[in-house]
């Protein structure tokens, strides 16, 4: 038996299915699967346990963002839903704290009504904390480059950590903890600097930003935005113009409502998602000659 089979801890399980903790829904099983709920300090002490044993190592929240191969994850993988938000006046304008599996969504309402400004973007955006600082999430011209001062990750070498908003190199979508291709750290907490404003304005700003995503994007289980925007331009609109809306491989379909976005129409695989990406790819490359990046992740074993 090996170590962290050996560990007696709630939630750790093996050879479990990925698809319910993605919000895809699709892709195949992982060697280990870890659902973190108590604390940070369990937290830790399994993902230690797994890289002492040399496994590969990946930190999920709300599962957005990732696609998942359909033959699956080999390691472990962790669902992060240690949630803590608190409420201060500490130096140099913090006045927010939060845990990395905090949802956004959870956030952002509790932000506002406290009456702190600068997470309304968030309200209907998938995904944890944690994923947000690592990926600079943001909508509606705001993004968690705007409000991070502090992030507090346990690293695999060095131990715990505490990065400042310049350490964290952020750009569009972009952070220097992205950049690490090795995976072996865990966001463990993040404060904030948010403004004061009325709870009741926040709330308005927070309405329309839920009202304007449900007018320009499908419903139902979604990944998001496939393909970051390239500098001056909408990704969208160059596939729209490729004359791709409404394109289907598969079980999956480029959205006739948002050319960004693509739809799972029934019995879909995260083969057919991966194809689909790969085919727009090379139309927008051959039409509009531009390079799209993906802004989603690829988890797992691809060919």
């Amino acid at each position: 038996m090996t170590f962290l089979a050996s560990l007696s801890i709630e939630g750790l399980q093996q050879d479990v299915p990925l698809a319910k903790y993605t919000a895809a829904r699709l892709g195949g099983n992982v060697d280990w699967l870890y659902v973190a709920k108590e604390s940070n300090q369990q937290l830790v002490e399994v993902v230690r346990a797994a890289w002492a044993e040399g496994l590969p190592v990946r930190i999920l929240g709300g599962g957005a963002n990732v696609l998942v191969s359909d033959a699956g994850v080999r390691g472990l993988v962790v669902i992060n839903r240690v949630t803590q938000v608190e409420f201060g006046k500490w130096h140099e304008g913090r006045n927010v704290s939060a845990s990395g599996g905090t949802g956004l969504l959870r956030l952002a309402r509790d932000c506002a009504l406290q009456g702190l400004s600068g997470m309304e973007w968030a309200v209907g955006v998938p995904g944890t904390v944690g994923g947000a600082i690592v990926n600079n999430a943001g909508a509606h011209g705001g993004d968690m480059a705007q409000v991070v001062a502090d992030v507090v990750v346990y690293d695999a070498q060095t131990g715990p950590q505490l990065l400042s908003n310049a350490e964290l190199q952020y750009e569009y979508r972009h952070s220097i903890l992205k950049m690490r291709e090795d995976r072996r750290f865990l966001v463990l907490l993040a404060t904030l600097r948010l403004s004061e404003d009325d709870p009741q304005a926040i709330a308005g700003r927070m309405d329309e930003y839920n009202a304007y995503r449900k007018r320009t994007q499908p419903p139902g289980a979604s990944l998001g935005s496939i393909f970051k925007n390239p500098p001056n331009d909408y990704a969208g609109r160059l596939i729209e113009a490729c004359n791709l809306k409404g394109f289907q491989i598969g079980g999956i379909q480029v959205s006739p409502v948002h050319a960004n976005f693509f739809i799972n129409t029934g019995d879909a695989t995260s083969t057919d998602y991966y194809a689909l990406i790969r085919h727009v790819q090379e139309v927008v490359a051959s039409q509009q000659g531009v390079e799209l990046e993906l802004e989603i992740e690829l988890l797992g074993e691809w060919t």
